[in-house]
């Protein structure tokens, strides 16, 4: 999934239009842009056609492009402009407006757009026409064969002042979709729903093919979109009610899911994200860049109240962990370092990155948070998926509905009262610090790590602190609590020693606490040793 198309299409185009307030001033805006047949809309009749179409066979709607947008490169679909005249609420002239993408690379699936009066429940269909847009000869686009409707690849949202220029919110392929925070760059995605990610056969993207627009007031600057989801294992009715906030945008989401086939995995609240390198993982690092990636842990606040964390990494290969709980209060993958200085990247922008927070607004009972981590070479690909799988296998008729928020922020909504993880590093092990392993190697191989907190009020304490870790193979030893002044917290140091030659992946665990209190949330880390010839210094 090359996340860096998909950013480079959604900076490309914008589309069409839609309908305005009610009376004589909406029947012009009908006329003008939405020019299907009016005809009933309500979230009730979308969740009953969902259901419907999961009884009837799958049938794929991706169409075959014609020759001038199949063999688009991405600067010439780029070069494809939208004519902001026929915005989807540009009548209103109000806080919110929405174009639509061009369909052509990649972009096969059709996607019909609906403009709603909210008040009448009256929708019409919005359908694609090449003078909705503008071909310079960058896009070496042929007019003659943009025949028929072929529809849209999906939609972005503009927000005053700057409507045209800078986008906040963007659903484009499959059933991706994504949001700024304040900084204005995008980083992760979420989708709709996820099917056999990590399963014996294939995994499955479902595609929302229809979206319903209501049109909002004025002076709004939330929302509602519906959206149909459509698989070979699935289908799915969505309410997005998005609130496009000064500091961050908040989507509450209502998902109603109705089971085509019998499902291996499901992963609800979907989200995807890139981890290349960071401190505690240097195997792709060697650029010029300190640290590249969209988020650097996974964040779970578990059914019993307990917060962990766990850094993310790039394996040598992939990796998949569940995370049994039992009603979750949230989960997220997190960006937590927005320094520039830790990234010196003026291209992608990491430090600007948002997190993206997931809090149930219904109870989702016994399950996991799922992570998948997938080596990856560079930072063009999308290699961390986490997401939500209920415990109880999904069979052929399901039926399952999931409340949720989606947090697009710097950092997510709440956090622990406990002190937190800082940072996480790595490195090599088995001597005393301030003795470079070059001037004195070691006896022992060993591989050392250094976990700094803060916050909680752990800056005011001066002694008592004691670590609580365990490894699931070989031995910790060797720790050191050092505070550290210009963070306000405290760094545990230890190293591990393997004491077999296996090279499975080591599951270790700490938490800070003092005289029998918690002190902090929980850290979470797998490790990889290296095979046994591997474990020397040289």
């Amino acid at each position: 999934m090359h996340r860096r198309n998909l950013l480079k299409a959604s900076m490309a185009l914008a589309a069409y239009t839609g309908l305005s307030a009610s009376g004589l001033f909406a029947a012009r805006a009908f006329a003008a842009t939405a020019d299907g047949e009016i005809e009933h809309f309500d979230f009730k009749t979308l969740q009953a056609q969902a259901k419907a179409f999961s009884t009837k066979a799958y049938v794929s709607g991706k169409q075959v492009l014609p020759p001038t947008l199949a063999t688009m490169t991405p600067l010439q679909f780029n070069a494809i402009k939208y004519d902001a005249n026929h915005s989807l609420w540009k009548d209103i002239n109000g806080q919110l407006d929405v174009h639509f993408f061009h369909v052509g690379m990649g972009f096969k699936q059709p996607v019909r757009m609906y403009s709603v009066d909210p008040s009448t429940r009256q929708a019409r269909e919005v359908h694609f026409r090449p003078e909705l847009f503008n071909y310079d000869n960058n896009t070496n686009v042929d007019t003659k064969q943009l025949k028929g409707d072929l529809g849209f690849a999906g939609f972005k949202l503009f927000k005053a002042p700057e409507m045209t220029r800078n986008d906040v919110v963007s659903f484009l392929g499959a059933s991706y979709f994504r949001a700024v925070d304040k900084a204005g760059q995008y980083g992760l995605s979420a989708r709709g729903l996820a099917i056999d990610s990590y399963a014996k056969r294939q995994e499955e993207f479902p595609d929302f093919t229809k979206f319903w627009f209501e049109t909002p007031s004025k002076n709004s600057t939330r929302f509602v979109v519906y959206a149909l989801l459509d698989s070979p294992s699935a289908t799915g009715a969505y309410r997005f009610d998005i609130d496009c906030q000064a500091e961050q945008v908040v989507m509450e989401i209502d998902a109603h899911i109705y089971a085509r086939e019998a499902i291996s995995q499901l992963g609800v609240a979907p989200m995807t994200s890139m981890f290349s390198c960071g401190n505690h993982e240097r195997r792709m690092c060697d650029t010029i860049h300190p640290q590249i990636h969209d988020s650097d842990r996974l964040a779970m606040w578990r059914g019993n109240g307990e917060w962990i964390c766990r850094p993310l990494n790039n394996p040598a290969k992939v990796q998949f962990n569940a995370f049994a709980d039992n009603n979750p209060k949230g989960f997220g993958l997190v960006q937590t370092d927005h320094e520039f200085d830790h990234y010196q990247d003026t291209v992608d922008w990491y430090s600007k990155r948002p997190s993206l927070w997931v809090e149930p607004t219904t109870e989702w009972g016994e399950g996991s948070v799922d992570l998948m981590e997938l080596p990856t070479t560079g930072e063009t690909m999308d290699n961390i998926v986490a997401f939500w799988t209920p415990k109880k296998p999904v069979a052929k008729g399901d039926y399952l509905n999931y409340g949720y928020k989606l947090y697009w922020s710097a950092l997510p909504p709440v956090g622990t009262p406990l002190a937190r993880v800082h940072a996480t590093r790595s490195g090599m092990g088995g001597f005393t610090e301030g003795w470079a392993p070059g001037e004195h190697y070691p006896e022992k191989w060993a591989r050392r790590f250094a976990v700094d907190f803060h916050g909680g009020g752990i800056e005011t304490l001066k002694s008592g602190i004691e670590p609580i870790a365990t490894a699931s193979n070989g031995k910790l030893q060797d720790f050191h609590i050092l505070e550290l002044p210009d963070i306000k917290g405290f760094r545990v140091l230890f190293d591990w020693y393997p004491t077999n030659d296996s090279v499975e992946p080591v599951e270790m665990r700490l938490f800070l606490r003092t005289d029998g209190r918690t002190l902090s949330e929980t850290w979470l880390y797998q490790y990889f040793p290296p095979a046994p010839e591997k474990r020397k210094y040289t």
